[in-house]
């Protein structure tokens, strides 16, 4: 018994301040300023802005178009030309029930191109690739994104590394 207290003595004289002296290097990251960063200059995301862009052209448009008949309508109206003022209205009807079909489906097909673009493996792929080579080569043991975790309450500026990842993704 007494050797194994000699031995531990020895094992925690020698290897225990070896150890202590180790420190840790952390960074953090703004992940939601990479993503916002990469992102704006990708052509999937300029690909949904055009499309973005579009529907609401065309919303605007056809928006504009039915105050035209509305406009119509109270015309034939207040010249008591009834069948007129009908015949507009079921247009206008008939425009109405198309603008919301088309706003529907315009807007699936939006929200679905947003998820896609929210999911995208080659931007995580990508930023993967550039955190493993920023922490091997900053001889960081562990970076941390800022948004997922809510445990971070302070970290030094001088351990942000979010405009590095940003230089090293080419944006």
């Amino acid at each position: 018994m007494k050797k194994f207290f000699i031995a531990a003595a020895l094992l925690f004289t020698f290897f225990v301040p070896a150890f202590s002296q180790q420190i840790t290097k952390f960074g953090v990251v703004d992940t939601a300023k990479v993503y916002n960063a990469y992102f704006r200059t990708s052509a999937p995301v300029r690909n949904y802005e055009k499309k973005r862009r579009e529907f609401e052209e065309e919303i605007q448009k056809r928006t504009e178009e039915l105050q035209s008949l509305q406009q119509k309508k109270l015309e034939y109206e207040d010249a008591g030309n009834d069948s007129g003022a009908l015949k507009v209205e079921a247009e206008i009807t008939k425009k109405k029930d198309y603008l919301t079909e088309y706003t529907n489906a315009k807007n699936v097909e939006l929200e679905s191109m947003r998820k896609s673009l929210e999911s995208s493996d080659a931007f995580y792929k990508k930023l993967y690739q550039v955190l493993s080579r920023i922490a091997e080569s900053g001889g960081y043991s562990m970076i941390l994104s800022l948004q997922d975790s809510n445990s971070i309450l302070w970290y030094s500026n001088s351990v942000d590394i979010t405009e590095q990842v940003i230089s090293d993704l080419g944006l």
